[in-house]
């Protein structure tokens, strides 16, 4: 098995509401529970980022808009991304990155 990072990006809905929050809420968890043992970190949103360049500057913000981050493992990136379909941040009209993680240290 290998671990994939599931990358959330894009301009997903914020709910209205409490309610709506809630529903959100419970889809994610029904999203974890159905994948049971293959998530290996659930993650969480990210929220003020900052890019820092090879010269050692830093700037506010991020190009890559990553909003939150889940890790799961899979036999293959195909099965991966068979699972990130299911995922709620499409729902919510988000985007999902796919990435093989590969051990070095």
């Amino acid at each position: 098995m290998t671990n994939y990072l599931l990358a959330y990006t894009g301009d997903a809905t914020t709910p209205d509401s409490e309610e709506a929050g809630q529903a959100v809420m419970a889809a994610w968890g029904a999203w974890f529970t159905e994948l049971g043992p293959a998530v290996v970190d659930p993650g969480n949103p990210t929220d003020a980022s900052r890019t820092v360049g090879s010269d050692g500057s830093a700037t506010d913000g991020s190009s890559s808009g990553i909003s939150g981050y889940s890790v799961v493992s899979a036999d293959s990136i195909d099965a991966a991304s068979e699972m990130a379909k299911r995922c709620p941040h499409l729902a919510a009209g988000g985007i999902v990155e796919v990435h093989q993680i590969f051990n070095v240290m």
